[in-house]
């Protein structure tokens, strides 16, 4: 029984604690749109995303009315067209990620996630000419993302792969260096990749899902924020316990919009993504959840088994609340996006060394960070190995999303605006990684990997 208590604490979380549903992700499988001639594989695609997420935007739209909560993005995610394309006549995928585009426009999402590739153990034909075309398909759409997964905890890591993303992430830098090389942000290199994640850039319809499904990523730094104060100077224990309890409401209220965005497009529930993902938007923000715990600044020592204990509690919390919780999960810290990381950044508590630590206990990894523009290719791919060395080694989902912003230096911003916010230039080691990356083959799974 829900009491008119809870009712007005929900109201209250939605008016000044920034609760939202940060997203309605309808999943989309392609395979059926296989074909060898490419204009009749663009055609399929187009025409079944807007076929199936005809109603989307409508329907959560509809949903946020009715109900007095804020959604704030309706997206979709695809089949890695990698799987899709590498059967036609293509020579080049720019024209699968127009199409992704053109379909995006139709429904009217905010971003469309599935110009993909998983390239864990090698290259194939159909993968080797997706990530040729990357840099100019994000250069040339607006709403398309892309991921490739180059890790595995079973696999291991293809350090030719992670080679190549450093060289993609130069490319599509210096084909946007116009809009502060915002291509970059649209795209992720990932270690053990999920296939439900409703979360961009990162999203894609993985192939052991359905036809088509919903899945929610719910929000609420704020909230967990706005309860640890009312607890100023009491013990991890007890900080623990509010932070589940609060994950649980924040949960339930994800999971009602899920199975009613479910119900009224006629398309399987899938799960709700646990993730509290933060908003430029001062309030809204994990760093000053950690700053509650007792840090004069997030980045000083600390601030990892701070975002340990919260990581967890979020997850205790919100398993609780959902049938069936799945994506990624847990604490973003992606520091664009993040008024107090921005903060943090600026005065320089916050370095990316530190951040590297804190993606061990973490969702995701390092996320929306900006280095300087020169910042070399084998640099970048040297970033993107240790991270999926975390990954990998810890059995857990890490990511990269770095900005590598022509023209800019350390000590300047880069401006993207809306959700991607603004960041600061981050320093980066100025010692070279070239030989370590340039040995290229693969660095093998680890020992524990081994549990048939």
């Amino acid at each position: 029984m829900i009491n008119t208590n809870e009712i007005f604490e929900t109201i209250e979380m939605i008016r000044n604690e920034h609760l939202d549903i940060r997203t309605i992700t309808m999943g989309i499988s392609l395979l059926d749109c296989i074909s060898s001639s490419s204009e009749e594989s663009c055609r399929k695609i187009y025409d079944k995303i807007t076929r199936y997420a005809e109603n989307l935007v409508k329907t959560g739209d509809d949903i946020g009315d009715e109900f007095g909560i804020p959604i704030i993005n309706k997206r979709i995610s695809v089949t890695p067209i990698s799987l899709i394309a590498g059967a036609s006549d293509a020579k080049d995928y720019v024209c699968y990620a127009k199409a992704l585009d053109r379909a995006a426009k139709e429904t009217g999402v905010n971003f469309i996630g599935g110009y993909s590739a998983l390239v864990y153990k090698g290259i194939a034909k159909g993968d080797e000419i997706l990530l040729n075309s990357i840099p100019e398909a994000l250069a040339e759409t607006e709403m398309v993302c892309s991921s490739v997964g180059v890790a595995t905890t079973k696999a291991g890591i293809n350090m030719d792969a992670v080679k190549r993303m450093g060289q993609i992430i130069k490319e599509t830098a210096a084909l946007t260096a116009d809009r502060d090389s915002l291509g970059c942000a649209k795209f992720v290199v990932f270690a053990n990749p999920v296939e439900d994640n409703p979360f961009m850039a990162g999203a894609f319809h993985g192939v052991g899902e359905g036809d088509c499904v919903i899945n929610v990523g719910v929000s609420g730094p704020g909230v967990v924020k706005k309860a640890l104060e009312h607890i100023k100077g009491e013990d991890f224990g007890a900080v623990a316990n509010t932070v589940k309890k609060t994950a649980f409401k924040i949960t339930r209220m994800g999971q009602l919009v899920a199975q009613e965005a479910s119900k009224r497009l006629g398309v399987p529930f899938g799960i709700v993504d646990l993730s509290l993902a933060p908003t430029p938007a001062v309030g809204d923000s994990v760093a000053y959840i950690l700053e509650e715990m007792g840090l004069e600044k997030c980045g000083t020592h600390g601030t990892t088994a701070a975002l340990a204990l919260l990581n967890d509690a979020v997850k205790k919390g919100g398993i609780m609340a959902s049938g069936y919780v799945g994506g990624l999960s847990g604490a973003f810290i992606p520091v664009s996006e993040d008024a107090g990381m921005i903060a943090a950044a600026e005065c320089g508590a916050l370095s990316l060394d530190k951040l590297e630590a804190m993606t061990c206990v973490c969702s995701v990894g390092l996320d929306m960070i900006a280095i300087p523009g020169d910042t070399t290719a084998e640099t970048i791919s040297a970033i993107i190995a240790d991270e999926m060395a975390i990954g990998v080694i810890n059995q857990k989902t890490t990511a990269v999303r770095v900005i590598p912003a022509i023209g800019k230096k350390v000590g300047d911003t880069v401006e993207f605006g809306g959700l991607l916010g603004a960041a600061p230039i981050m320093p980066v080691h100025e010692y070279s990684s070239a030989d370590f990356i340039n040995r290229g083959g693969r660095i093998p799974a680890p020992v524990h990997s081994l549990k048939n």
